[in-house]
């Protein structure tokens, strides 16, 4: 998925039906801040811009993902702090705050704007909380992930009320929630296996080397192995299996390709290599599985007075 351009943003009235659906932004966007310039940009609205020296006060939940460079954050009830990449700050409606990058480095950041009574819940509940207001492990708990698929589609959206930006603005607090209880150290293998699923959905049908993709991402293949499975249930290589199956179910139900042809387009070394992992997985083979799915279609097919 592409990456929407620096210093894109873009704010939303308040509408009725976020109350209705409980959680609604209110603005969102991404920013490149290069090295020495002014912060934070000019063409924000007058109530979201602020300066240093005065910090700022906002009415709705901000989260800041901080992509690149390093800077300073301040709040009365975390003190000041340093900011490096991959961490991410909550800003709770009435809370005084200011944040800056180093004049050095620069930033980059990509942050969102919500509001509705999911927000007020979760504050009560503790799940939203001052006190833990950063997340160091964001970036590799796949908040950034998150923030980007809300941006790509909230650069389409329309100016009213939008159920599935809700919807994404749900899941970006469930990673916020989830960064939180992922210890940094895990955090990493927890980016890792994301990053995984993403690359097998993509390249299922082809041959996989689970260990070089490991490697590739940046973690040793046991500890990789292990967590893969405590997070989806399956090995990797297992996960690529149930991938191809699905894939065959869907074909076995939508036209007349044979098993050796089906066997070739999803990646498996011969037709009774998937029929073995068909029945081992669902208890039927792939041929018999076709038939009973096409057996209720075939009476309804039947002329009336016809014998059944």
């Amino acid at each position: 998925m592409p990456k929407p351009p620096p210093d894109y943003f873009r704010y939303f009235t308040d509408h009725p039906d976020v109350a209705r659906w409980g959680l609604g932004v209110a603005a969102c966007g991404v920013a490149l801040v290069p090295p020495g310039t002014p912060y934070p940009p000019q063409q924000h609205p007058a109530d979201h811009h602020f300066d240093w020296s005065h910090g700022r006060v906002l009415d709705a939940l901000q989260i800041v993902l901080i992509t690149a460079g390093r800077g300073t954050f301040e709040s009365h009830e975390l003190g000041r702090r340093e900011l490096e990449a991959g961490t991410a700050v909550l800003l709770l409606p009435g809370m005084w705050h200011r944040y800056r990058p180093d004049a050095k480095t620069g930033w980059s950041e990509s942050w969102v704007e919500l509001r509705g009574p999911v927000v007020d819940t979760l504050r009560k509940s503790g799940v939203l909380a001052a006190a833990s207001g950063l997340r160091p492990g964001a970036l590799a708990a796949g908040l950034d992930a998150a923030l980007d698929a809300l941006h790509q589609h909230a650069r389409r959206a329309g100016p009213g009320f939008d159920p599935e930006m809700s919807a994404l603005a749900l899941g970006i607090l469930a990673v916020w929630a989830r960064a939180g209880e992922t210890a940094p150290a895990r955090a990493r293998m927890v980016r890792a296996v994301l990053e995984a699923e993403r690359y097998f959905a993509e390249h299922h049908t082809e041959a996989v080397n689970v260990e070089a993709l490991a490697r590739e991402l940046g973690v040793a293949y046991s500890h990789f192995r292990r967590e893969f499975k405590a997070q989806t249930g399956f090995s990797p290589w297992n996960y690529v299996v149930q991938l191809r199956l699905s894939r065959a179910r869907r074909l076995l139900a939508a036209g007349d390709a044979t098993l050796e042809d089906i066997a070739t387009r999803l990646g498996f070394s011969s037709a009774f290599h998937l029929s073995a992992a068909f029945k081992q997985a669902y208890g039927i083979a792939p041929q018999h599985w076709r038939e009973q799915l096409r057996q209720p279609a075939r009476r309804t097919a039947r002329r009336p007075g016809e014998d059944a």
